[in-house]
């Protein structure tokens, strides 16, 4: 029983109930702490990053950021979500046909 009982308990660890992070409102503090394989540095740069050129629109973005390639942006991705982005998407869009309406 008592083996059940560890084998469900590694089965599912913290990782698998956290929340993802969106990337666009964090702090360094918070993406260091909830991200594997980003130390205070990298965190901080991510930060500066999304300061000098805007929000995150996708995980192709994050690569943009010095120390962070492919392989670390994929393993980052299903802890990450991009809230900015996708809201402001979805209010542009009702303007635009709005707009194309009003050209009719």
């Amino acid at each position: 029983m008592k083996k059940m009982l560890v084998f469900w308990l590694v089965l599912f660890s913290g990782s698998v109930w956290a929340t993802p992070l969106d990337i666009n409102k964090a702090d360094a503090e918070a993406i260091s702490s909830a991200l594997s394989n980003i130390g205070p540095k990298k965190a901080e740069a991510i930060v500066q990053y999304r300061k000098e050129h805007g929000d995150f629109k996708s995980i192709k973005d994050l690569e943009n950021v010095k120390g962070i390639g492919s392989k670390t942006a994929s393993q980052l991705e299903k802890d990450l979500v991009f809230v900015d982005s996708v809201v402001a998407t979805a209010e542009k869009k009702p303007e635009k046909q709005e707009a194309a309406r009003k050209t009719k």
